[in-house]
């Protein structure tokens, strides 16, 4: 039987979990070459940090904005075009109002979404807002990164 208060810290869980997935399915997204259960992994990794940082008491828009963009990464990887636009867009709301990296990574997740599903023009206008984004962006290495990010949208 399930005690009602469990013997560890809830909150220190929440904090590890949420960085620890967020981390593991990072790996599995730089991964040149992933196995179906690999692929699985990665995205129920994505959910299960997400639902940490949701539980935990310092989640903020900029959290959810990177947690979003990631899961809108891994659709993207995983050949799911709605479901990359629909986290997409989920990370373009947290991001509003944030620095110009987050909001350029919203269109970012975005283009690369709408690529993908095969809305060109759709891409062009997120990609457009994207490097606007990066060009208003203060710091160099960020700047430097969201730009070769933006690059690799075919």
């Amino acid at each position: 039987m399930m005690t009602t208060q469990p013997e560890f810290d809830i909150e220190a869980a929440h904090k590890y979990f949420a960085a620890n997935c967020f981390n593991k399915a990072w790996d599995l997204i730089d991964k040149a070459r992933r196995s179906e259960e690999e692929d699985e992994q990665m995205l129920q990794m994505n959910q299960a940090s997400l639902y940490h940082w949701l539980q935990r008491k310092d989640c903020n828009p900029v959290n959810l904005s990177v947690g979003y963009w990631q899961t809108s990464r891994i659709y993207a990887l995983l050949g799911r075009p709605d479901e990359a636009v629909k986290y997409g867009l989920l990370c373009l709301k947290y991001a509003k109002g944030q620095d110009p990296f987050y909001i350029g990574y919203a269109y970012e997740a975005l283009a690369r979404a709408e690529m993908m599903a095969g809305n060109t023009d759709k891409a062009r206008e997120h990609l457009a807002r994207a490097k606007e984004a990066a060009g208003a962006e203060p710091d160099e290495d960020n700047r430097k990164m969201l730009i070769a990010d933006l690059q690799s949208i075919a």
